[in-house]
């Protein structure tokens, strides 16, 4: 190892998400498919900080951004507990060799980010040769991934992010879009990729209800918020939407002009973080943070469809951070708390529900027929993705997971809060 110091079951078409890559590059937030599955076999299954561990990275600051490979180079985003300086760094993955370090803006007055979140929590998105990263409302860019150059930026964007951003950019055709469900604003973007000039923008549409007495919103905005990840998916009839989850609402959009096609309304449930995920001709959407409600929606409606294309909806032990996984007819998850549960994605039926322990923020990976979880104090678990409940094996690091994990080949990449691992079988 190296250490370097710098009810009734419902048949449905199946929905595809898009744009996966020929070859697999884990180019964004939940991988090249945008569902947190890998086609690579051969991960470990255990490791501790002297086993099976090809290279550790220490990283300074504090960020929660997940890693994103392209090739044998993986990309992070950084910044300093103020939040005074944004950075990003670009690492070889078969050294861990730090290639560049390069801060790209200084925030002269940052907004306030609470203790349990970070300055530089949203996840870039790779196309080949660029990187597009974003910190919320002080910047937004795309990068030159063999320098992190700045070909463009945008630092223009009005947002309160009220306790820190936390939404990633995604990539559509020649759109980057991105979410900004603040206290104040709420809405959602699409930026011209190759210049970054605003395509459209769109308000949410939902009514909030938190408006006190003197028409103000309650608690500062704090229910208008949210951080999730839109994420793309074609319907049956092969059109394109852009479902994205705000607060108190899941909406979906035309990508191409930013138009709202449908909207399911969660009134009560703000702060949502999770990134929704698509199968079986469904999205399902963890909403909200104080409560949380899995919701599986038939994404083909128009207006206001909370009542005609909600298949089924789950609180038992919804997670508020960690994203779903589906394989097949079966979904599984882990909430916050550390309560994994797999349910039957055609109905929401519970098939089991174990505790696993810990306290997660990361979303979990699946390889193959394996579930990659990696608890915020450093425990990492390996479910068999079935019927059956069965650990296969448990792990230790020194340091937990805010960020989620990715895959290069047979090597896990794993951001800890202190450090970028390597893990390979040896």
């Amino acid at each position: 190892m190296s250490i370097r110091k710098t009810g009734l079951t419902i048949f449905l078409l199946p929905i595809l998400c898009l744009s996966s890559p020929a070859i697999e590059h884990w180019n964004q937030f939940r991988g090249p498919a945008e569902d947190g599955k890998t086609n690579n076999t051969g991960l470990p299954t255990e490791w501790a900080e002297d086993k099976n561990v090809v290279w550790k990275t220490p990283l300074q600051g504090k960020a929660w951004s997940s890693p994103v490979i392209w090739g044998n180079r993986v990309w992070v985003t950084n910044a300093n507990a103020e939040g005074t300086q944004l950075s990003i760094l670009c690492i070889d993955t078969s050294d861990g060799k730090v290639l560049y370090d390069k801060l790209l803006w200084k925030v002269e007055n940052p907004q306030f980010c609470h203790a349990f979140n970070s300055y530089a929590s949203p996840t870039p998105v790779l196309e080949e040769g660029l990187v597009y990263l974003s910190f919320g409302s002080p910047y937004t860019a795309c990068l030159k991934a063999s320098s992190g150059e700045v070909v463009w930026k945008r630092t223009d964007f009005t947002c309160d992010h009220f306790r820190g951003a936390g939404s990633s950019p995604i990539i559509h055709g020649d759109s980057l879009i991105l979410n900004f469900d603040g206290a104040d604003h709420q809405f959602v973007v699409a930026l011209d990729k190759v210049t970054g000039k605003t395509l459209w923008k769109t308000p949410r549409s939902v009514d909030y209800q938190d408006l006190d007495a003197s028409g103000k919103p309650k608690r500062g905005g704090d229910m208008r918020k949210a951080y999730g990840t839109p994420l793309i998916v074609k319907t049956a009839e092969g059109k394109d939407v852009l479902v994205s989850a705000g607060a108190m609402a899941l909406y979906g959009y035309n990508p191409a002009t930013g138009q709202e096609l449908w909207r399911v309304e969660t009134i009560g449930t703000h702060s949502t973080s999770c990134r929704p995920v698509a199968g079986l001709g469904m999205v399902y959407a963890t909403m909200g943070f104080s409560k949380g409600i899995l919701l599986a929606v038939r994404p083909d409606g128009k207006g206001h469809v909370t009542e005609s294309h909600v298949a089924w909806s789950y609180n038992k032990a919804a997670p508020r951070k960690p994203s779903v996984l589906i394989k097949d007819d079966l979904l599984f998850m882990v909430d916050d708390g550390g309560v994994a549960t797999c349910l039957d994605a055609r109905t929401g039926l519970e098939i089991w529900k174990e505790r696993v322990g810990g306290n997660f923020s990361a979303s979990p990976i699946m390889a193959g027929s394996m579930i990659y979880l990696f608890d915020e104090s450093g425990k990492g678990t390996v479910l068999a993705a079935d019927r059956t409940f069965k650990v296969i094996a448990t792990s230790e690091l020194d340091d937990g997971c805010m960020g989620s994990p990715a895959v290069a080949g047979d090597m896990l990449i794993l951001r800890t809060k202190k450090a970028l691992y390597g893990l390979r079988e040896q």
